[in-house]
């Protein structure tokens, strides 16, 4: 509050504080029915009562807006249970549901993983009994696997499918409690499947060897951004890369994510590999496997960054929270190990570092930190661009301008055949990131896709360059990224590859097909099994609970505007005698209020009258009174 006023803030700097006072709040409401109150159960509570956000997907809102009037009903009538976050998957209920929405899944692709947690208010520990069932439903089940992944019997079908996924949670019992506590749960699941693409519209991003932002520094790729040194995007399709994504998805392709080496996915379904700025090290299985890939038919598409190691001791500063010098683990991109998976190609990075605005065809282009092409076939396309030595201005502090630097390079492998694949090279990946709000080349990344099968006019009738000879990047001595690393570690004061992992195993889980029709809208607040106060008695200092029947809520608790849907859990009904209570306090809480407003007034009056009393005695003997 400032001057009467209010702020928007966003962020979990300002949430935590606010969801920490609520929960105080909260339990300050409850302490008579502390012994059901738990970190989980106030988490279930505020959850379930939390007010869904139109046109906002989940990772943006988690659950919701907070309602303590709703969350407190909840704790009042609270049952120990178990439930689950989200409580239903629908990949295809867009906003909320984005990214999963925005694609249909098909025989053969990555399967989709949605973490779903298992909130347990029934007692410290727990556990799943048995195994988790899928059961489809009859009338439209589909060929769905429990890890949505689409089996082979449905390589040509569309349609939608739908099941949901039961489990049971156990804990041990409390109190005078004789048999553990469960609770039954169930997860609907509703997906849409479409025959599998054409491998020329199916798109593979390595995710793998993107680093997720670790303790260490990993330096920004555009070396302008000074007041911001790290690179905290983590570089995901789904986050820094979102606008990216959303071209190539409205240009009729299809992104699949790849989370493990490249050893693990099957290249004859995929028309092209998308590496961009890759910070990790790779598997020599790796490298000998892409190269395989190429000459059967797969198509790379690499946008690097900068790397020198000079300009990345350039940029170390020392951090006041830690008290020591932060040094670079890597620069924009990890250029050596990209240079190591590629060499074998003929093919290579400089360690020099560039940036300039220029024109490709009618397209208005920025470089923005990126590097340049020191290694290329000779039948191969490059296209160069006269920008500014930006490595010398870090060092030096000023500019120096550099003609004919190669950025671009584009080449039709010839090992396997007119079936081989192509590689294509772009030094800066800056303008795919649409943090950066600089000109983007997604219109170049189409253009490269197209060329997958033939050459788009703008690639044609290049002449030929010449590579001047360019040092080539080397690793940084002393840099700390095997401990972020998945493929290298450290050894004896070197870095060493470590073995390779194995292959994610997908298990198919036995279908249980239920006679039951699915709900049309899996969305609806969420319900948790409650109990009556008026029907729960204190005897001594013991709380006991009477044998009561359950029941179903027949309407959600909530605005009258919010859709009606039909149960799916069967649950106690919210006693509307807790409502009461509530009125009572708000309406003791506003007529105390009013009785301080009139105190404070009248003390306010009595102030201004001594206040002229203390002016009149100053103006008299010309100083001021000393207090006692």
């Amino acid at each position: 509050m400032q001057q009467g006023g209010c702020r928007s803030l966003s962020g979990t700097s300002v949430a935590s504080p606010v969801v920490a006072g609520a929960v105080t709040l909260l339990y300050s409401a409850v302490l008579d029915r502390s012994h059901v109150i738990n970190p989980a159960s106030m988490k279930q509570a505020l959850m379930a009562s939390a007010r869904r956000l139109p046109e906002v997907n989940m990772f943006e809102q988690g659950h919701g807006k907070l309602d303590l009037i709703r969350a407190y009903q909840t704790l009042r009538t609270y049952k120990p249970q178990a439930s689950l976050s989200p409580s239903y998957i629908d990949l295809t209920e867009c906003p909320y549901m984005w990214p999963y929405c925005t694609q249909p899944i098909y025989y053969g692709g990555m399967p989709t993983i949605v973490n779903v947690t298992i909130l347990n208010g029934m007692g410290v520990s727990g556990k799943i009994v048995n195994k988790p069932e899928w059961q489809p439903y009859v009338p439209q089940h589909g060929y769905l696997a429990v890890s949505i992944t689409v089996s082979k019997s449905a390589a040509t079908w569309e349609g939608i499918a739908e099941g949901q996924i039961t489990l049971t949670v156990e804990s041990p019992p409390e109190y005078d409690e004789a048999e553990p506590r469960r609770t039954e749960l169930r997860l609907p699941v509703k997906v849409k499947i479409i025959p599998t693409p054409p491998r020329s519209k199916r798109i593979l991003w390595d995710q793998f060897h993107n680093l997720r932002y670790p303790p260490g520094y990993f330096p920004r790729d555009n070396l302008r951004m000074k007041n911001d040194p790290l690179d905290w995007n983590g570089d995901h399709i789904h986050t820094n890369f979102k606008d990216m994504y959303h071209h190539l998805r409205s240009n009729g392709y299809f992104i699949e994510v790849l989370g493990s080496p490249f050893t693990c996915f099957d290249a004859s379904q995929y028309g092209t590999l998308l590496i961009v700025d890759a910070e990790e090290e790779y598997f020599p299985e790796e490298v000998t496997k892409l190269k395989r890939d190429i000459d059967n038919g797969l198509s790379v598409i690499i946008f690097a960054d900068w790397y020198n190691v000079s300009v990345m001791k350039k940029v170390k500063f020392y951090d006041e929270n830690t008290r020591q010098w932060w040094m670079p683990d890597t620069g924009g991109a990890n250029i050596p190990a990209l240079n190591d998976l590629i060499m074998s190609l003929g093919m290579a990075f400089s360690d020099e570092v560039y940036e300039g605005d220029f024109m490709m065809g009618d397209h208005d282009m920025y470089y923005a930190s990126g590097t340049s092409i020191a290694k290329f076939p000779s039948d191969g396309v490059l296209i160069t661009q006269n920008l500014k030595d930006q490595g010398h201005e870090v060092l030096k502090g000023e500019s120096k301008s550099v003609d004919t630097v190669p950025i671009l390079g584009i080449h039709q492998t010839s090992s396997g055949g007119p079936d081989s694949g192509r590689v294509a090279l772009y030094g800066d990946s800056n303008c795919l990131d649409n943090s950066h709000m600089q000109k983007d080349c997604y219109w170049l990344l189409s253009a490269l896709f197209t060329a997958y099968n033939n050459m788009v006019p703008l690639f044609t009738g290049q002449d030929h360059v010449s590579l001047t000879s360019l040092e080539l990047p080397t690793r940084m001595e002393g840099n700390h990224l095997h401990r972020y690393s998945k493929v290298i570690e450290g050894h004896l004061g070197s870095t060493v590859s470590k073995k390779l992992p194995p292959c994610p195993h997908q298990v198919w889980a036995k279908p249980h097909p239920i006679n039951k029709t699915a709900n049309i809208n899996l969305f609806q607040q969420q319900k948790l099994l409650s109990v009556g106060l008026d029907e729960a008695v204190i005897i001594g200092n013991e709380r006991k609970t009477l044998d009561i029947g359950v029941k179903e809520i027949k309407e959600p608790i909530g605005l009258p505007h919010e859709p009606h849907f039909k149960d799916r859990h069967s649950v106690h009904s919210v006693d509307t005698a807790g409502v009461y209570p509530v009125l009572a306090f708000v309406g003791t809480g506003l007529v105390l209020l009013f009785l301080l407003n009139q105190y404070y007034k009248g003390k306010a009056k009595t102030k201004k009258k001594r206040s002229r009393f203390k002016r009149s005695n100053y103006s008299v003997y010309g100083t001021k009174t000393p207090g006692v």
